[in-house]
Parts: structure tokens; sequence; C-alpha cells
């Protein structure tokens, strides 16, 4: 099976290298005779791509035959052989059709897995990673079409990943599992909450030099975390009463007993409380070795995967500035699911860093962006979010009151936002859904029962 990946995946690379943007512009108008030339020639010499009434075939397993594959390698030798890429990339559309079914199948086997690997064997020596592509419900079908040339625009089942546009950073994949959001394709709908989680700041932030260089690491002060632990607990059981799907505490709020506090809790509920726990558990993130941590745990207590923050946070003291002293992993972790697309955690900075979150957004078509947060404001992250809006993906940005400064109390009137694309017959308002702080945050009381929430439906 991995042949045809390996087939298509050369294809791409091919057409990627040799073709110009004008060459993507010219082909998204293929006239519909030159499209009938091509499907004739496909239909002639590959067996099994048509069928009777000129419509794309779905191909199964028993398809890929000896004689399949030398006859497709035969027509592909013809198209490169005349530099026929309207050929080419007409090809790679009916085996992007073609495989539809096939994918499907795929994306159930990697519900399976820990953890997926792309589907061609060949990404190293052609530049491309190839996924099933989960569809989302609010994503525009030529989604970016109108904006960016680019081959990935011609594919809706198969999910391209150009190793150029990736750079150095090191993608994992994670098909949802199917005993999560069971009720999602149903309802098609998606409720998040968000919690800023508490005012008070249990740790210290420690300056040091290294290298030239000044830094800042953080030290937490507590000797027991039983308190916080139990605080996140019940957030996690409110978002369960009021049906939420996700649930999200912002940065640096961690601890190193969390984990395992939230974990034991979750797998001593029976099956019924289980029912309604939020499916993913994005906790707070915990500092520690020069990491800067979010777990992301599913309502069965079963750690999914960590995400490490990519790009430190800089920091000015009395004029003096101090970078946040954390060591890049370069791993960048992607959830897929059927009718939501894909997800990823980009914490804090990472958001603010615009070369490298619209690097994540290109390469792996992002459908919602979840920014766990501890920032002394908002008004860099709301700039951001039209960029997001732009390439169709959802935001859920959550601050914390900890974070909260003497003298910047302005930037302070909402703890959060969640940025959603909208229909266009929609009012403008539903756009950008606001989480206003508590009026105790300014006077030093905190109740610590801040949550909100907020659905994300289709367009």
């Amino acid at each position: 099976m991995n042949s045809i990946y390996n087939i298509v995946s050369d294809l791409c690379s091919l057409v990627i290298k040799s073709c110009t943007e004008d060459f993507f512009v010219k082909y998204s108008c293929i006239s519909e005779s030159e499209k009938t030339r091509i499907n004739v020639l496909v239909r002639s010499h590959v067996d099994g791509l048509f069928l009777s009434d000129n419509q794309v075939a779905q191909l199964s397993e028993d398809d890929f035959t000896d004689s399949f594959f030398a006859n497709l390698e035969n027509l592909i030798a013809d198209f490169t052989s005349n530099n026929d890429f309207f050929a080419i990339v007409r090809l790679v559309q009916i085996l992007d059709e073609s495989l539809a079914n096939l994918l499907k199948i795929k994306i159930a086997e990697f519900q399976e897995d820990d953890f997926s690997v792309v589907l061609n064997t060949n990404r190293e020596t052609t530049g491309i990673g190839l996924l099933p592509r989960c569809s989302c419900i609010w994503e525009r079908k030529h989604r970016l079409s109108h904006s960016y040339n680019r081959m990935d625009n011609f594919l809706f089942n198969m999910l391209l990943m150009e190793n150029s546009i990736l750079g150095e950073l090191i993608d994992k994949h994670f098909f949802i599992k199917s005993n999560l959001f069971t009720d999602f394709s149903k309802k098609r709908a998606l409720k998040i909450a968000a919690t800023p989680l508490r005012l008070e700041r249990e740790f210290d932030v420690q300056p040091y030099d290294e290298d030239k260089v000044q830094y800042f690491r953080i030290s937490y002060t507590k000797d027991s975390f039983n308190a916080d632990n139990e605080l996140i607990w019940s957030k996690i059981l409110t978002a369960a009463r009021n049906k939420s799907d996700i649930i999200v505490f912002p940065e640096m709020l961690g601890n190193p007993d969390m984990v395992a506090f939230i974990s034991q809790k979750l797998k001593e509920l029976s099956p019924q409380e289980r029912e309604t726990i939020p499916s993913l558990i994005i906790l707070p993130s915990f500092w520690e070795k020069n990491r800067n941590t979010v777990t992301i745990l599913d309502k069965y207590g079963e750690v999914i995967c960590r995400q490490s923050k990519q790009n430190p946070f800089r920091v000015e003291q009395n004029g003096t500035g101090y970078l946040e002293g954390i060591l890049s992993s370069l791993v960048v972790n992607i959830f897929h699911f059927e009718g939501i697309g894909r997800i990823a955690i980009l914490i804090c900075k990472d958001f603010l860093t615009t070369k490298y979150m619209e690097q994540l957004m290109r390469c792996f078509k992002l459908t919602l962006i979840i920014v766990p947060s501890f920032s002394t404001g908002s008004y860099d992250f709301r700039q951001s979010f039209d960029l997001c809006a732009h390439d169709d993906c959802n935001v859920v940005w959550i601050n914390t009151c900890a974070a909260l400064e003497k003298g910047k109390e302005s930037n302070f009137k909402n703890i959060g936002y969640i940025r959603k694309r909208i229909s266009r017959n929609d009012d403008e308002a539903q756009r950008l859904s606001k989480m206003p702080i508590c009026e105790g945050a300014f006077s030093g009381h905190c109740a610590h029962d801040c949550l909100y929430y907020e659905t994300i439906n289709g367009v």
C-alpha cells in the first residue's frame, strides 16, 4: 500500500519543484476540454480509476495489482517526458479522489495508534509527507485558493506537508481515538471551556547570566500542591457538568504533582461519571529543567502527549532584558479528528512568533489553535487572531489573572478570547467571544470560580 502514496508524493514533489506560482493560478482555471483530454488518457491507460459514467472510482486494496502499478508508471512516464504538468496535477487529483474511502479506513487505523507516521515512505527524498486529511465543519472547501497558489490547493482527501515549509521542526501526529468526541458527528459543534484558574502567583522568577545573555527561570515556591490540584480537578468537573468537549488552562500554573493527580482522579471515575468529562484536557503548563511544557490528557486519564514551548518570552525589568531560559525541543504535536480538522497548541510566545505560527498553519492547514498564556496584556494576541481567521483557523486564547501587574490593569479588561470563523450571514459580533475579568482580580480577591464557555459551530 505504500507504493500508491509514494507515487503521489513523487508527483507532487515533481510539480512543486518544476512549476511556478503562475502555473497553479492557470491550472485553477483548467478548461473542461483539457480536463476531458486528460481523463480520457488516464482511463485508457489505467483500469479501475473510472466508473462507466466517467466518475472517479473508489479504489480498494485489491485494485493495487502489479498491472495497475505498471500501467500507472507508464502513464506517468509519458506525462513527464512531455512535461505535461497539467496532466500530472490532474492525475494527482484523480488519485486523491479515488483514495477517499481507503484514507477513511486509514484514519480509523491511526486512531488506534499512540501516534502516526506519514503514509509515504519516501518523505526524505521527496520532501513531501502525506496523511489522511480530516475535514472540518468550519473550513471552506477551497480554503486559501484565493490567496495562496500551491499544490495542496488541489487535494481534499490527503494532507500534503512540505518539508521546505516545516523547516527544522519535527512533526508528530495524533489521530484522536474514536472513543473521544463520540457525539461530535451528531451535534456538529465543539464546546470549549477555558479558565484563568487563579490570581495567586506561586512561583519566583530567578534571573541568571549564561554565555553573555541574561535569562530567567521559574522556581515554584510551595511545598504542597494539593489545593492547586483540587482546584484544577473542580474546574474539570464543572466543565463536565456543562458538557464541554475541551477544557483549557493557562500557562505556568502547573506543578510537579499535577499530571499524576488528575490522571488518577480520571481513572477512578465510573463509566457513567466519565461520560461527560471533556475529551481533551489541556493542563496548565509547568516550567521545569529548561522546559515550559503543557500536558494533554484524555478523559480516561491517559497522557496523549506533551507540548513544549518553542519560542522564549522576553521580559524587561528596569530597562534590562531577560530571556526565558527554555530549550526548544522542535517537536510540534498535531491532533486530527474528522469534522474538527487539525489542532495545535501554541504556548503564549509561540503564537506571537508570527513566522512560527504561520509555518504551522501553512504546513498542516490548522483549523484550531489553543493558546495557553501567562501575559501582561492581550493586544498582541488580538492582532494575531486575524492572521488565523484568514486561514479558516479558530483560536482559543486563555490568560491568567496571576499575570496581572500593578499599573497594567487596563490590559486585563478581558482575560481570554475565542476567535471564530462565522458565516457571512452571521452578526460580526459573534466573531470574537470575550472572557471579561472579574472585578475581584483588581482588588486582590480571587473566588477561583471563573470558567468561560463558547461553542464553535459549523459554517
